[in-house]
């Protein structure tokens, strides 16, 4: 793929009002260093405290008040103690970034990279003298920091058994966390609101984490570029009130080792995104800013798009088919043929095709062979059939199967004509799996094949590197309406402000079969079809709030057929060439606007009764009329109902939505072509 690259400047000197040196005057070199963003909003200190053991310290300032008060770290390093105290600035350089690229998918087409960077080399003024290189980039929207271990002759094997670095607050802020406790898990859970002073020692916390951090200051904290390394959490420090300390995944078979390495000794980055309103957060480009430039000379077999999913459904009726949903040709062609009808461009054929994923016992069927069908179903055949529809096909596989079989099988998929793989279950976030991730993301490149991970950890921007990465779960989706009742409004209020925040998220939205919050019931006798929380607009918003270059829907085609609503769906995009988050709260509310060529769509959530009214400020000045779908005046007592309207529509007029609790709006603003 060709990039823009049409603003590259690379300073190696000193840029005036951005970067800031101070020297100590003595052998051990500079003492501190300061970097700014570029707007100057940011400043990230780095200093040598030489009280303190001369340990290193780094703190941050957003509009001169104080974000991280100063805040260290300690490496432990198997054979040797730990890199901490005893260290000097032997060399500073400095680096100002500014950029634009052009994505393949995503929020926004032409993305701008923009920052300033502080390159530290360190050094132990003692014996054995290890050396250390920070890196530190200031964004307009965040800061973002590395280490590196070089190869040298006291670390010419690198094995890291822990890393500490500290994030120190200034006060008890309110945050929203996923308390994993475990790294062993699907990255399946609620973010919770609480503090930081609720969070234990004992606590494993996952990003990524939101921290409103007082007035007009919004803060998530993730991470970016995770390569052969291992993914962190968080957790408490328990010396130290307000800090929260980073906290790896040790390797599974070895629970003293965190990372293995010979050439390669970058850590990811931790990032901090900073904004003075979460609606910014969300707008942001730091992860994949923050990721290497896309590796494929030729993207355009990757496609973003829609996709009907059987899994929800199989075993229940299709009375407009006649027959019961299963693992079968005929189901799967019932479902090609809804995706055509609706304009989408993909059929996901969902486990079971090639024999039971599981044994008995519960344990992976790692006997299965990834490159056989059962007899009920035919791939080849239903590739053609979807194909003269215009949609494509991909296969559900189970990790340990794909990780013994990937280059044979993924061979295969492409001579059948196989679009893409969704991979499951990995429930990891090692070294180890992370490299799994990305022998994935390079192989499936290789045969043309897009990739869905499931059970999966949050992304970290690496579908810039490799964007047949479309998207990915590691989010508590709406699959979770089969058996339990924690999908509510708040929950998919929260997520835009918090799961999202890492990048593409596959929720599998759509739910037809809507109930209020109160009368919701999990699947059972009495309720045989999975039902969803909210309204049929609260749903429908979905479509258009959550980002996923691959979307999922998850309603049966019997469900959806001529029902209100639906018009909305047909060749809905799933990939933009501009966003714009016009309002939100974390829990409560947002609007989304995205841009798909000439036409925007809108879309609007909110946990509580609420009149939504916007300005449409971000229309150019050509005329449009807009088609909207909301919740009608009685869908707090059926919340399947809407009112649809049309009306015209220029740039600053002023729209109004009264929405349901629970409820919410959409809405196409389509240009006047003269």
């Amino acid at each position: 793929m060709k990039h823009s690259h049409a603003l590259f400047l690379v300073n190696l000197f000193l840029v005036a009002g951005s970067f800031i040196l101070a020297s100590c005057g003595m052998k051990t070199g500079f003492r501190e260093a300061v970097v700014y963003s570029p707007d100057s909003a940011l400043r990230v200190k780095c200093m040598i405290a030489d009280t303190l053991e001369h340990q290193f310290y780094y703190s941050i300032e957003f509009n001169n008040k104080p974000i991280l008060l100063p805040s260290g770290f300690e490496l432990d390093l198997q054979g040797a103690g730990p890199l901490k105290s005893n260290l000097k600035i032997t060399n500073v350089r400095n680096e100002s970034v500014n950029e634009n690229w052009e994505r393949v998918w995503g929020k926004r087409k032409t993305v701008r990279n923009h920052y300033n960077q502080l390159v530290i080399e360190l050094q132990e003024t003692v014996k054995p003298r290890r050396i250390l290189n920070l890196y530190f980039r200031a964004y307009n929207d965040g800061v973002a920091f590395r280490y590196e271990l070089p190869v040298q002759r006291e670390l010419d094997t690198l094995v890291l058994t822990n890393e500490k670095i500290d994030f120190c607050f200034s006060e008890d802020h309110t945050v929203w966390a996923a308390f994993w406790n475990t790294f062993h898990l699907s990255q399946e859970t609620e973010f919770t609101k609480t503090t930081i002073r609720e969070i234990k020692p004992g606590n494993i916390i996952g990003t990524p984490l939101l921290i409103n951090a007082g007035d007009n200051a919004w803060l998530a904290i993730l991470e970016a570029n995770v390569t052969n390394w291992a993914c962190s959490g968080f957790t408490a420090d328990p010396g130290h009130a307000n800090t929260l300390i980073s906290r790896p995944s040790w390797l599974p078979d070895d629970t003293t080792v965190i990372v293995r390495a010979s050439e390669q000794r970058f850590s990811p980055w931790k990032v901090i995104m900073i904004a003075d309103q979460p609606t910014a957060l969300v707008e942001s480009d730091l992860l994949q800013n923050l990721n290497e430039p896309c590796a494929l000379d030729d993207v355009s077999w990757i496609r973003p798009g829609v996709s009907a999913w059987d899994w929800w459904w199989c075993g229940s009726f299709a009375p407009d088919a006649g027959f019961k949903l299963g693992s079968n040709t005929q189901t799967m062609k019932y479902f090609i043929d809804f995706a055509a009808e609706m304009g989408w461009q993909y059929q996901l054929v969902d486990w079971q095709w090639y024999g039971p994923p599981f044994k008995a016992d519960g344990s992976f069927n790692t006997d299965a062979d990834i490159t056989k069908m059962i007899p009920e179903i035919d791939i080849p055949e239903l590739v053609k059939y979807a194909a003269n529809k215009n949609v494509k096909i991909i296969l559900w596989l189970l990790w340990p199967n794909v990780d013994k079989q990937m280059e044979e099988a993924f061979a295969l998929y492409e001579q059948w004509g196989v679009a893409g793989v969704k991979i499951d279950f990995m429930d990891r976030n090692d070294q180890d799996m992370v490299n799994f991730y990305h022998r994935v993301a390079k192989t499936a490149a290789k045969h043309h094949l897009v990739v869905d991970f499931h059970g999966a950890y949050v992304p970290d921007g690496f579908s810039r590197t490799y964007p047949n990465l479309i998207t990915r779960e590691g989010v508590l989706g709406n699959e979770y309406n089969k058996w339990s009742n924690r999908i509510t409004p708040e929950h998919c209020l929260t997520l835009p402000f918090t799961r999202m925040l890492a990048g593409e998220m596959d929720f599998t939205p759509g739910g037809f079969l809507n109930d209020r919050p109160d009368q919701f019931k999990v699947v059972g006798a009495d309720n045989p079809a999975p039902h969803v929380m909210g309204t049929r607009c609260f749903q429908l918003a979905m479509m258009v709030v959550y980002e996923s270059a691959f979307q999922v829907f998850c309603e049966s085609p019997y469900n959806v057929r001529n029902q209100p609503g639906s018009d909305f769906l047909k060749g809905i995009p799933s990939s933009w060439d501009e966003t714009k988050v016009l309002t939100g709260m974390p829990g409560e509310y947002i609007i989304v606007a995205r841009r798909s060529g000439d036409n925007w769509y809108m879309g609007g959530m909110s946990v509580n009764k609420r009149k939504f009214t916007l300005k449409t400020d971000f229309l150019d000045d050509a005329g449009y009329h807009a088609i909207t779908w909301a919740d009608a005046k009685d869908s707090d007592i059926n919340p399947r109902k809407l009112d649809k309207k049309e009306i015209a529509v220029i740039k600053n007029s002023e729209m109004s939505f009264d929405v349901a609790q629970g409820g919410g709006f959409v809405a196409i603003l389509k240009k006047d072509l003269e």
